[in-house]
């Protein structure tokens, strides 16, 4: 049983129809709604809805649990499976699970598929490995909406008991909450070394030969930045290791828990790495639109005049060729390894790679 007519709700039916199950949809204007659902599921007002189904996923928001108390006595004994979300983290002292358990004592709640979105419903779990987190206090219950969600094509995990609702519901809302250290402390340093090759290439030029070099800020300042950002990352992400090796050869045992902040450095290691290698690519791209800018096709015209002025039939320097080829090449080689061990710390990746072939990409 589906209780409501939103996105969520109509999504919900036709991923239960195509998987096989025997839906019935309770609305308050059926006849309305009944174009919105696929053809196989019935839809009827929501007291002949409670009355055919025995799991019942509620699809309405926590404001509208109230309405449902009129058919309390129908709901006794069946299994109610909470999908709501809040707009804001912990908005209500309780969750909405123990919210909708509270008014309904003699139904057994299930917290669930409410990290799941519309659209995934609809395509099903084809995208990847899409994970449906389930809890509550009633193991039959559980197991039961663990079966269901997986003939829908998900995979369930098991969060325990009810007071992880809040925590379920909090997910949701939550803007990557991994990443948030590793950015600022990529913005951070890109902040230090821009400054720093700001002053280097533009500011002190003017400042020693009225040279005015501000159009260098856009592409070539960027550019010499990115780099120093994507080693100093890169760094960052075996030096923990290190330190914690060291740690553990300092006190003769590897039980004795890490201090918090090297514990938060290590489990951060892998968005570490992610932004080291986004900042190797975006310089890879800087560097080869260097030679498109205006600034270098002046620069070469400049070359070329002087050249005919001085009556140099060459200018040709064997070692910065050299330089510039070997420069080059190892960049690109720089890029690939770095660009392996970035589709290595994928999830889907790393899954499939056992501890030795991982650790000898490492």
């Amino acid at each position: 049983g589906v209780l409501g007519s939103g996105d969520f709700a109509r999504s919900l039916a036709v991923r239960l129809v195509c998987s096989g199950f025997k839906v019935v949809v309770g609305s308050r204007n059926p006849k309305r709604k009944a174009s919105l659902f696929p053809a196989a599921a019935e839809v009827t007002f929501q007291a002949e809805a409670v009355k055919k189904a025995d799991v019942i996923f509620v699809a309405i928001f926590r404001e509208h649990y109230s309405t449902l108390c009129d058919l309390a006595d129908v709901l006794a004994g069946k299994i109610l499976v909470d999908v709501s979300n809040n707009t804001e983290i912990n908005h209500h002292k309780e969750s909405n699970a123990e919210y909708l358990a509270s008014l309904f004592p003699a139904c057994t709640v299930v917290k669930g598929f409410n990290v799941v979105s519309a659209w995934t419903l609809q395509s099903g779990a084809r995208d990847g490995n899409k994970q449906v987190l389930i809890c509550s206090n009633n193991q039959e219950a559980k197991r039961t909406v663990a079966e269901i969600a997986q003939v829908m094509g998900f995979t369930p995990v098991d969060m325990g008991c009810m007071s992880s609702a809040c925590e379920i519901e909090n997910i949701p809302l939550r803007l990557l909450p991994a990443w948030k250290i590793p950015i600022f402390l990529a913005l951070g340093l890109f902040l230090c070394f821009f400054t720093y090759n700001l002053i280097r290439q533009v500011i002190h030029p003017y400042i020693r030969e009225q040279k005015n070099k501000l159009y260098k800020i856009p592409i070539e300042v960027v550019n010499t930045t990115l780099p120093c950002v994507s080693y100093v990352m890169l760094s960052l992400v075996y030096l923990p290791g290190v330190l914690a090796a060291c740690s553990q050869l300092y006190y003769g045992t590897k039980y004795r828990r890490f201090p918090d902040w090297l514990d938060q450095w290590l489990q951060h290691r892998k968005q570490i790495g992610l932004l080291s290698f986004f900042c190797a690519a975006l310089h890879a791209v800087y560097s080869l639109c260097l030679p498109m800018r205006r600034s270098h096709r002046y620069l070469l015209i400049d070359t070329a005049v002087k050249q005919a002025v001085e009556k140099k039939m060459t200018i040709w320097v064997e070692e910065e060729v050299w330089r510039m080829e070997i420069y080059i090449s190892v960049g690109i080689i720089a890029l690939g390894l770095l660009s392996l061990l970035a589709i290595t710390s994928l999830p889907s990746i790393a899954n499939s790679l056992n501890w030795r072939e991982f650790s000898f990409i490492q």
